[in-house]
Formats: C-alpha cells, structure tokens, sequence
C-alpha cells in the first residue's frame, strides 16, 4: 500500500510539474488517529485528513425557518412564488418548513450528536431588512445572534451565507430584482450591515449561493426531459427574460458579491474572513493523464466564465463575451474591480461532473464525452455519480486561480427514506454516496490541495425549493406532519468518520 500511494503521488506531481509549472504543497497527516481492529493505523493515516478540518453540514433560510411572516420578516420572492398555485409540488410552501425558527436549539443539539463542528446556514435578508433596505429589523438580528451564540455553545463553528435566494419581495417589485444595479447596491449594503452586527459571533461570510440558479433558473428558466414529457425547470421569482437581460442579471449578481466583499471588509471585525459559495461547473478528466487534465483544466475556467472565472481573474473570458455577442453584459473597469475583490476562501458546491473531457487538437483544445446511458444515478436523474468530480473541482480552483482555502460548501443526494419498523432509516445508497465521494476528497487533500472543510448537503430533510417536501437529502429524517427528526444511518457514518476525521 505504502508502495503504490507513493507512486501515485509521484504521478500526480509529475502531472502538475507539467500542467501546472510546480507541484502543490503536501499537508502532514492528522495527529491522533483512532485504532480499531478492523483497521490498521496506516490504512486510517492513509485516509485522514489535515487536522483541523470542519466536518461541516449545511442547510439555507427559506428551506427550514419557516416562521414566514413573525417578529417583523418581510415577505421574499420564495414566499410570493410558493404562495402562487402550481408552482411547486402538492402545493407546499416554505410557510413553517422544519420550524427551525422555534426549534433551533433541538437542530444544533442534533448537529452535536451527529458530529459536526461547522454549520453553514443562511440569513434571510427579508429578515434583517424587510423591505430589502432603510429601516433594519433588531429581531431578526437577535435570532441569529441567539443561533450562533447556541452553537458556540455546542463548539460548533458558524459559517453564514448572506444570499441562499430568498431576495426581499419589495426589492423584486421596486427594481426588478437583480435585473437592476441598484439591487446588487443594496445587497452591499446588507452585508455590511450583517457582518457589523455579527462578525464577533461569525468568523466566515460566504456572500451569495450558486449564482447560476437563482439568476438563470430565476430569471429564465428552461425545459427540461422528464419521462416522456418536457417540463418547465425555474426557480423564483419565476421571470423569462432574454438573451441581454439574463447577461446582465448574471453581471449583477456577481457586482453584488464583490459590493459584498468590500462591505464586509469596511464594517466587520478584524479576522472576518468572506468567500462566494458557487455551484462549480467541472470537467473531470476521462483519463489521467497531462493531456487529458489540462484539457479538463481549460474547459472547467470557461464553464464558469460568467461567475467564478470572473470573479476570481477580474475580467470575462474573451470566449464568453464573443459567444454572447450583442447580448453581453454592459460593464466597466470599475465593475471589473468590484467583482475582482480579494477572497480569503472560495467555497464550491460540488454534486456531479458537467462533463468529461478528452483532450482535442481541434479548437477549444478539448471535446466532450457523453455520459453512457447505464452510468449509475442517483435517486435524482440529474445527479450522475462520479465521485472523482469532488477532487477535480477543488484541485481546478487551486491550479487555476491559486485559492489558498477551499470549502464544499454542498455535497449531497437525495433518497427514498423510510422509517424502518425498527426506527431506523436505511439510507444506505446515501451512506454509499458519502464514503466514494470523501475518499475522493480526501485524496485531493493527500495532494496538497486546501479543502479546509466539508459541508453535506444537508443537515436534515427540508422544503426542496419546486419539488416542495418530495425530495429528502438530509442525514435526519423529518416527519413534516409532526416536524420529529430521526437521525439516519447516515448520521452515524457522519459522527464515525467526523470522530476519526477520516474516511470509515
């Protein structure tokens, strides 16, 4: 074993050297591993990770607070389209979700339990500003802070996100949403605002969650296959924008998370430290070898040219901005510079490859592969399982921007739990899922990447945005008639691995 790990890591450096011109730092292997008789020290070494590193779950605002309308909250988009007929499955809404308004104390009990020491949650803007901006709402405040206070309690690491999609109704009806400047102003300044309040509670601010979806889905929307049909795939507030309007929601959205940065950096406390939280699009190589990675390489920086790529290098890709044409967004230095703003962390949620590559001497220097009609799914059809797409990712936003700090911020799938007649729920193919994907993860890290933290997708089962309750991913079950959580199997594979911060 010690042979063959070695070798791959020469290969692996070799690739870089190449590719990359250096190869990447090596990290020193966690101290104090557990010992079992079913494993041998080295064989726990040989799937630790560096020490310290958060054993993270995650969940957002809309999805489990509930709470809609109490102690002054605003109305967001989230609760204008849930409440609109046929927008999402069975009818449900966000109206009381999991309740976790009320019922926080019992979730981060929970969190404890399973293991945890980080919890990546969201603030609900209508929260803090119910009409987006002017006058702030102290309870709102005061919510978060008794949150984070419970959790520094439970020695739990607070990560807040300021955007999970739930953007202030009057902010939709005053400006457009983000068709608008001024929305991604305000934004500003409720990040300001948050980290002023927060930041001796919070250490870690992402800015906003995957770009992509509530600007593209939110704003446009497309059709998708389901069976034999094609269904309308969109997300609030549900507009059909065209080509030059959705370019310029893009832009922004990403002029908000840098008018973020800036905000949090003037007003919060000293050590604060801010990131995006972006859904990555990666091609992972087919085969690994030098050609095929940097073929893999090129195609990940320009699958993420109208967010990551931008934000992270300050300018668009040449090739994006001729695809668009006239449609491009209208911009400036100015904005270039906003968006550039310098990170401490960039956080990727990381669920499935958007392709594999080969590499191509014909333009752009690589080409796609097809996924195989039999590659395994998960219960979810979009979600192809590949869990080499969780080291790729990271790997790529270290060789191609130099991220010092990288987190997964969501990593997740969902499954057709039950309650057993025992009390337990078997969510084995999540347990499957978990072990793959994070020995995945834990070779990147073997490899000198800094992943500093994990987050499963999600903390426990919660309202699925347009497949209402329909969809369960998390390790604790909810009985959403009487709102009880049952931990699953999963949840103790989460505390085993957590405790010896290894792969189990």
């Amino acid at each position: 074993m010690e042979e063959s790990t070695h070798a791959r890591r020469d290969i692996l450096k070799l690739a870089d050297a190449l590719i990359f011109g250096a190869p990447p730092a090596s990290f020193a292997s966690a101290a104090n591993a557990s010992s079992s008789p079913a494993a041998s020290s080295q064989d726990l070494l040989a799937r630790q990770f560096p020490k310290g590193f958060f054993w993270g779950t995650a969940t957002s605002a809309y999805q489990i607070e509930g709470a809609w309308n109490e102690d002054g909250k605003g109305p967001s988009i989230w609760d204008t389209y849930a409440h609109t007929p046929g927008k999402i499955a069975k009818g449900d809404t966000g109206d009381i979700a999991n309740d976790h308004y009320h019922r926080y104390k019992e979730d981060v009990t929970l969190m404890k339990d399973i293991g945890a020491n980080a919890y990546r949650f969201s603030i609900a803007w209508p929260r803090i500003f119910p009409q987006g901006t002017g006058t702030p709402n102290p309870k709102g405040v005061d919510f978060y802070k008794r949150l984070t206070d419970e959790l520094r309690e439970k020695g739990i690491e607070p990560f807040a996100t300021l955007y999970h999609w739930d953007l202030p109704q009057a902010l939709q009806d005053k400006y457009g949403g983000w068709r608008s400047a001024d929305t991604a102003k305000a934004f500003g300044d409720y990040a300001g605002y948050v980290a002023e309040k927060l930041s001796d509670r919070i250490r870690y601010f992402f800015t906003i969650n995957e770009f992509v979806s509530f600007t593209s889905m939110g704003y446009q929307g497309r059709m998708v296959d389901v069976g034999s049909k094609k269904v309308r795939f969109e997300m609030a507030p549900g507009m059909d924008v065209g080509p030059s309007e959705i370019a310029q929601v893009r832009h922004h959205a990403v002029l908000g998370h840098g008018l973020a940065v800036q905000a949090i950096r003037a007003r919060a406390k000293a050590g604060t430290m801010v990131g995006p939280a972006e859904v990555i699009q990666v091609a992972v190589p087919m085969i690994e070898a030098p050609e095929h990675i940097k073929a893999a390489q090129t195609a990940t920086r320009e699958l993420n040219a109208e967010f990551l790529t931008v934000m992270l290098e300050g300018k668009y890709t040449d090739a994006y901005l001729a695809k668009l044409g006239k449609n491009a967004p209208k911009f400036n230095d100015a904005d270039l510079k906003i968006i550039a703003s310098p990170l401490d962390f960039v956080g990727i949620n990381v669920y499935k490859p958007t392709f594999y590559v080969l590499a191509s001497d014909e333009r752009p220097g690589w080409r796609q592969i097809p996924f195989a009609k039999a590659h395994p799914r998960m219960l979810n059809s979009w979600l192809v399982f590949a869990p080499e797409s969780i080291y790729w990712a990271p790997r790529f936003v270290q060789s191609l921007w130099g991220a010092k700090e990288i987190y997964i911020t969501e990593n997740g799938c969902a499954s057709d739990d039950v309650i057993a007649d025992d009390g337990i729920v078997y969510d084995t193919d999540r347990v499957m899922f978990l072990r793959q994907y994070l020995t995945q993860l834990q070779r990147a890290t073997a490899d000198g990447v800094p992943v500093k933290g994990y987050f499963h997708w999600s903390m426990m089962d919660n309202f699925e945005w347009m497949e209402g309750y329909g969809n369960r991913f998390g390790m604790v079950y909810v009985d959403f008639k009487t709102l009880k959580r049952t931990p699953k199997l999963s949840a103790q594979w989460f505390r085993e691995a957590a405790r010896r911060n290894a792969v189990v």
